[in-house]
């Protein structure tokens, strides 16, 4: 493998339509870079676009859908009821890369959660440290402010350096007390899990904003008539609780006041809708610091055609520098 093509942008931006096109006219293959699609059961709210009645195969690389003739990896990873981060996505997805190649295949990078795509390309140097699932035994009951006192004892420089909204959040107080107790114990350096030895290219999407939020708008409400309470009613039934990593996401979390009878079907909507554009808004924010992106925006008619000539070059530039 020596080329892996990434499509990033925020969402409702068509990254997975310009993906498939051109895995088709490319020989390729997709690798989904979504922090929800990850999960089995999250179909409709995370936009997997699965055709109805379409089962999964399984392989030794793991699950992939086959839609149109293409093959489509990175969705169901792990169960709905487990955690997961950026080093359980980077450790799965690797070798789903390499075997994509090693086939003489194209990968094909398609996703909006910029921290995933940062560990896939450039590596994060925490991203190998597993969970301690004692350690967040012992956690997992503690308020907000115990487990942040904690992690300023172990780690003040992480500490001081969360945002308010990271002080809020238990799961990611927790990570970071467990990445510090890691790197307490373990003093030698981590090795960085990445992509190598090949040439990415970066393709970004976008348009203006208003342009975003009428998409963003259009696509919550076909989700909502496809069936999103219904899928949701049937991880609940399943087990699933709304303390679970997987209900806390964008168009999940948002229906627990409506199904617990508190609430209106318009509030949810118009609450997914709200949290969909600041989603993307902050997306833009994290992508538009990578110079190696080249954007295409999305309103001009001959966008895709103008993709596909950079991805020809690139293709087929057997004198490209490998990264």
């Amino acid at each position: 493998m020596n080329k892996v093509l990434i499509i990033v942008g925020p969402t409702g931006s068509g990254k997975t339509k310009l993906g498939l096109k051109i895995a088709k006219d490319f020989d390729g293959e997709i690798v989904s870079c979504d922090s929800r699609q990850v999960y089995k059961g999250l179909n409709i709210g995370t936009g997997k676009d699965i055709p109805k009645g379409l089962s999964p195969e399984n392989t030794k690389q793991g699950v992939k859908y086959v839609i149109n003739g293409i093959s489509v990896w990175g969705y169901d990873l792990v169960g709905p009821k487990e955690n997961f981060n950026v080093s359980g996505y980077v450790n799965k997805v690797i070798p789903i890369i390499n075997e994509i190649g090693s086939r003489g295949k194209l990968p094909i990078v398609v996703g909006g959660t910029g921290l995933y795509v940062k560990g896939l390309v450039d590596g994060i140097e925490t991203s190998n440290i597993s969970v301690n699932e004692k350690l967040r035994e012992n956690l997992e009951n503690r308020e907000v402010g115990e487990l942040f006192d904690h992690l300023a004892k172990i780690d003040p420089l992480k500490a001081a350096s969360m945002n308010s909204s990271d002080k809020q959040n238990p799961r990611r107080l927790i990570r970071a007390i467990e990445i510090a107790q890691f790197l307490l114990d373990n003093p030698q350096k981590t090795e960085v899990q990445k992509i190598r030895g090949a040439t990415p290219l970066f393709i970004g999407l976008t348009t203006d904003r208003d342009e975003i939020g009428k998409r963003i708008e259009r696509r919550v409400e076909e989700r909502i008539a496809a069936g999103q309470e219904h899928e949701i009613n049937d991880l609940i039934r399943s087990g699933l609780d709304w303390q679970d990593q997987s209900l806390s996401s964008i168009g999940y979390r948002q229906w627990k006041s409506y199904l617990e009878g508190k609430g209106s079907l318009n509030q949810v909507k118009n609450d997914w809708i709200s949290e969909e554009k600041k989603y993307a808004k902050r997306q833009m924010t994290w992508f538009k610091k990578d110079r190696r992106i080249m954007w295409f925006d999305v309103k001009e008619a001959e966008y895709p055609e103008n993709v596909e000539k950079i991805v020809y070059k690139w293709y087929h530039d057997a004198d490209a520098k490998k990264g």
